[in-house]
């Protein structure tokens, strides 16, 4: 089975009515918003570098324009003042041709330098640069000749028809290369505007592919939020089985060990009564038989009467060890005397053995038969693991009615314990938790190392709300 076998079917279904999405076809949406952003910065860089070049050729274009207009004006000038000077004599009518004439050669020059930037006609600008020199040449003569008094050759000279074709000459040669001009700044407009038509057509393009890449974005997104939501679902569900099977198994182990434990309780009872009735009976008849024996023998054997005293203790010992065995099994106390009668036998045969100083506390509580013999069998247990591990000088056992509930407190002051830190195989305490839970109550240990320990229980009592 592959990696992806197990996909949901809704990953599997067509994006556009074609192939089913896989998960290869699923990444494709960051390729296609990168390929979209790196065509539109090239679209954008391209059509810059375009209307900038196009900018450039317009303003050199727009710049011959202005000097061909300044020559012409220039010339003008020139020709304007030199006829004001040839018909008045005024000299002052010399400043504006002197002036335009030594701005005509500048302004050809920027010709010159524009025509390097922006190229035009070259024959065009030589034929326009030999007409302003016959021109300006001719204007020369004219003012030599009126300065030197001649009078019939200035007027010959500006009579005839030579001056004015100069400067038709002049303005034709400035009109061709002004209408030049004018459609090379008509060409840079038209490639601008394609420029910008590109731009928008690039844009308009990339903004499509944006759009088709963030919907499949958001498509993707939504399917593994649905994805999530629904693996979500099972996992919650998945859970919820496992907490109830949890649950369930629990009840099904707590019922058990309870079921266990009142067997062994059953079992303990079944053959304390055996033990009681049977073994009890036979060293009844056995200390019985002695006694009939040792009298009848008088003082006639005393060996054998030696012997037959040997026997009876003996005999009582083994009484006394059967009945401590069944007090073990199933405390006749507990149900011919009562629970703290019972408790003060218990605590009592505890010190004695022990050699332990015990403060007991008891007050009486309103239980039913099983939650006694629970009480009973948690003083029992823990008493005994006080006498095994504590190590303890003064124990204190506590029994007291709170109205609602029995509180059983047993403490010691022995070397204590973490009870964090209790072994697998310990099931002490756990017995007795699980002992008091099944009657309904609440147990509490309390022990830090070196600083004795505590056994608290809560048992509800008869009178206690439901």
């Amino acid at each position: 089975m592959t990696r992806f076998a197990s996909l949901p079917v809704w990953l599997k279904q067509p994006l556009f009515g074609g192939r089913p999405l896989t998960i290869t076809r699923q990444w494709i949406c960051l390729p296609l918003a990168l390929l979209a952003t790196l065509s539109l910065i090239g679209i954008n860089e391209l059509g810059y570098e375009r209307s900038a070049g196009t900018v450039k050729r317009i303003a050199a274009t727009q710049e011959t324009r202005a000097t061909l207009h300044k020559l012409l004006a220039l010339m003008l000038d020139a020709e304007t003042g030199l006829r004001g000077y040839l018909l008045s004599g005024d000299e002052s009518y010399l400043a504006p041709y002197n002036s335009a004439v030594s701005e005509v050669n500048q302004t050809l020059d920027q010709l010159r330098q524009s025509d390097q930037a922006h190229p035009v006609d070259p024959a065009a600008l030589v034929a326009l640069s030999r007409h302003v020199s016959r021109k300006l040449a001719e204007m020369d003569l004219s003012l030599k000749l009126r300065k030197q008094g001649k009078e019939e050759a200035w007027k010959f000279v500006m009579h005839t028809d030579v001056g004015k074709e100069h400067m038709d000459a002049i303005r034709e040669q400035s009109a061709a290369l002004i209408d030049e001009s004018s459609r090379q700044t008509e060409l840079g407009e038209r490639q601008i505007l394609r420029s910008l038509m590109v731009s928008r057509l690039g844009i308009a393009l990339t903004a499509l592919v944006g759009l088709l890449s963030f919907y499949l974005y958001l498509r993707q997104s939504n399917a593994l939020k649905v994805a999530g939501q629904r693996e979500q679902q099972t996992l919650k569900q998945e859970r919820d089985r496992l907490e109830s099977l949890v649950r369930d198994r629990t009840a099904s182990l707590a019922k058990l060990a309870t079921y266990l434990q009142q067997v062994r309780e059953d079992e303990r009872g079944h053959l304390a009564r055996e033990l009681h009735d049977e073994l009890g009976s036979l060293l009844t008849a056995a200390k019985l038989d002695v006694a009939r024996i040792k009298s009848r023998l008088g003082d006639h054997a005393p060996e054998a009467l030696q012997r037959l005293q040997h026997l009876t203790e003996t005999l009582n010992r083994g009484i006394a060890l059967k009945r401590r065995i069944v007090e073990d099994l199933r405390p006749s106390s507990l149900s011919n005397l009562g629970l703290l009668p019972s408790l003060e036998i218990l605590t009592r045969e505890f010190s004695e053995r022990s050699d332990l100083v015990l403060d007991t506390r008891l007050e009486a509580v309103e239980l039913d038969e099983s939650s006694q013999l629970t009480l009973y069998r948690l003083v029992q247990e823990a008493l005994t693991n006080i006498g095994k591990y504590a190590r303890a000088r003064q124990v204190s056992v506590q029994l007291q009615n709170t109205d609602t509930h029995a509180l059983l407190t047993v403490s010691d002051d022995g070397i204590g314990f973490n009870p964090e830190q209790i072994g697998a195989g310990s099931h002490g305490l756990e017995g007795m938790r699980h002992r008091v839970e099944a009657t309904g109550g609440r147990l509490l240990v309390e022990s830090t190392p070196g600083q004795g320990s505590r056994i608290t229980a809560y048992l509800p009592t008869l009178t206690s709300p439901v």
